[in-house]
């Protein structure tokens, strides 16, 4: 007998590994063409989606086909989901409107002006930490950033996959920090522990990995540019217009809600465009609409990707995860590499950290009262290691919006992973911080 299926976090039906075939299929179909291809661009990442959904549909042919859709559907339209299109959406229209006013032109010549060349890659790096712990979100930071990343490389012919790599990366160790961010409020409800403790745990582990990658992207390989003669003159316009990037700067130090931001900072940007030309109050909607159909593909992804994950939900594939890795737990130790384990693969699967951490919290505190992890321990754990795998999949909300916006350049989201240092330097530290460990 089923069980309801009006609770988000509720498991309805019995492990199976059954309920995991829809993963493999993506697995084998979209890494599969791409890499017998040659080329990550000849399967969109929405049809490998579409394509392991309908598998997901097939599969438990005893139930009515409606009744799969309803649940496929329900899971489409998860308030988390919803919440986080609707900041790609404003996502979009914001950096539309930045770069039609000539606010990312702007935000580059300053940086130009005030901070030497050779430390623009790692100057992005920082700025985007900063932004993402203000805000709380990395993927608004990488929103916000990620024009004037391109611009960059544009500009000084930096290689983009590492200017964009150190925007994301930077937004990640944020994200990962910040006291506001849906990760660090999930893994701290979950274990019920303050959130400025995890946050001291968690940096314990990724300080060392953050400096390493400042120094990393300093190095002649990365930085190197060759020698052209731009004018670095910076006027009073150029001030007013990079005003909403600092809006989002100054008030995401506030805490004040990233949606709000990037309305708002959108707003500012629409004034600021009508007050110099660009465009009129039409031209502007034009922008904003133009802004928000491009995170289309996006969206769709994201969509797709929430119903696959309460489809296996539903047939008993996180269930399944969960008790497979219980038993390979037997001392304090494999505890915490155990909890490390269950939360990345269900991040790889569910491609949602937040979703992740949810899922794994009730578990991973179970194991941890059983073995004496110390709580706050546990909720560092869960929130860095879905950092870690999150900064490792293709299709995950980061390396989309980020491929999304650099779209102009070519750059798919493999490219972008050749430049994106901090996820497996931070990894190595989580694996340093476990293994040394007391028991």
């Amino acid at each position: 007998m089923t069980k309801s299926i009006n609770n988000e976090n509720e498991q309805w039906r019995e492990s199976s590994f059954k309920a995991l075939i829809p993963f493999i299929v993506f697995v084998f179909f979209y890494f599969g063409f791409s890499i017998a291809t040659r080329d990550f661009s000849k399967v969109p990442m929405t049809v490998a989606f579409i394509i392991s959904s309908a598998v997901a549909l097939i599969l438990n042919h005893k139930e009515r086909l409606n009744k799969k859709i309803e649940i496929f559907a329900l899971g489409m339209g998860n308030k988390d989901i919803m919440i986080m299109c609707l900041v790609f959406i404003l996502a979009g229209a914001f950096t539309a409107t930045a770069r039609a006013v000539g606010g990312v032109d702007s935000a580059v010549l300053i940086a130009q002006h005030f901070i030497p060349v050779h430390f623009l890659v790692s100057g992005l790096f920082v700025i985007a930490a900063l932004i993402s712990v203000s805000i709380g979100t990395s993927c608004g930071t990488i929103a916000a950033l990620t024009p004037i990343a391109v611009t960059l490389s544009q500009t000084f012919g930096f290689n983009p996959a590492v200017v964009i790599g150190a925007t994301v990366g930077g937004a990640m160790f944020g994200d990962n920090i910040s006291l506001i961010s849906d990760t660090t409020i999930a893994s701290t409800r979950t274990q019920n522990v303050d959130m400025r403790d995890k946050m001291l745990y968690s940096l314990r582990i990724v300080i060392v990995p953050a400096l390493i990658c400042v120094v990393l992207y300093m190095l002649p390989i990365f930085s190197s540019v060759p020698a052209i003669d731009i004018n670095t003159t910076v006027n009073l316009d150029s001030y007013i217009k990079i005003l909403p990037y600092m809006f989002l700067l100054i008030f995401g130090i506030a805490g004040v809600n990233v949606m709000f931001l990037l309305l708002f900072g959108t707003i500012l940007n629409t004034i600021i465009g009508i007050h110099y030309g660009v465009f009129d109050i039409f031209g502007s909607f034009t922008c904003i609409g133009d802004g928000t159909v491009s995170m289309a593909n996006t969206l769709v992804v994201a969509m797709l990707a929430g119903g696959l994950l309460r489809m296996v939900r539903y047939n008993g594939g996180i269930t399944y995860i969960i008790k497979e890795t219980q038993h390979l737990i037997t001392n304090k130790k494999l505890c915490e590499f155990g909890i490390c384990i269950l939360v990345g693969i269900i991040n790889l699967f569910t491609a949602n950290n937040t979703v992740a951490i949810i899922t794994a919290g009730p578990i991973a505190k179970e194991l941890s009262q059983t073995y004496g992890v110390n709580p706050k321990r546990t909720a560092s754990l869960l929130d860095t290691t879905s950092c870690f795998v999150q900064g490792l999949i293709p299709y995950g909300a980061q390396i989309l919006i980020a491929t999304s916006l650099s779209a102009t350049i070519g750059l798919s989201s493999f490219s972008i992973m050749k430049g994106l240092f901090y996820p497996l330097i931070m990894g190595c530290g989580l694996a340093v911080s476990v293994a040394t460990a007391k028991k």
